[in-house]
């Protein structure tokens, strides 16, 4: 009795996530839209911004199981850049995008690893020239 109560807060915790991801889905597909109406001065209706927004929602989906899958046959639990690659494979421009991004990235975490390996390198220097010098300090002492 217990586990089906449980089961059914489940249930009804992910619709509400789900429902909340629709609403905000819709809500930028809407924004977007009226940016493009604004720009080229084309009026969508509500019924288009829904049908563009259900589209949106449905094929994000799809590329989330196909992401999980991608790990998942590789044996990993966590989707990373080169699984999202795999999806953009299809679009040259879009995985041209990402391959840029994902470079700028490595190169960033790159530099950020080498600004924190000298950082501590500097506090080590630093730290070690005083316990150095309080130790002479007693040895001529």
């Amino acid at each position: 009795m217990e586990e089906d109560e449980d089961r059914a807060a489940e249930e009804q915790q992910q619709f509400s996530y789900r429902q909340r991801l629709k609403a905000a889905v819709h809500y930028t597909v809407g924004c977007l839209c009226e940016e493009v109406a604004s720009d080229r001065e084309i009026p969508f209706s509500k019924q288009t911004i829904a049908a563009i927004s259900e589209l949106t929602f449905r094929q994000c989906e799809t590329f989330a199981k196909d992401l999980e899958m991608f790990a998942r046959h590789a044996k990993r639990s966590t989707i990373n850049t080169e699984d999202v690659k795999l999806l953009a494979r299809r679009s040259n421009s879009l995985l041209k995008y990402i391959s840029e991004k994902n470079e700028e990235l490595t190169q960033f975490n790159t530099e950020q690893k080498a600004k924190k390996k000298k950082k501590l390198e500097d506090d080590n220097t630093k730290s070690v020239a005083p316990a150095e010098a309080a130790a002479a300090g007693k040895d001529g002492s």
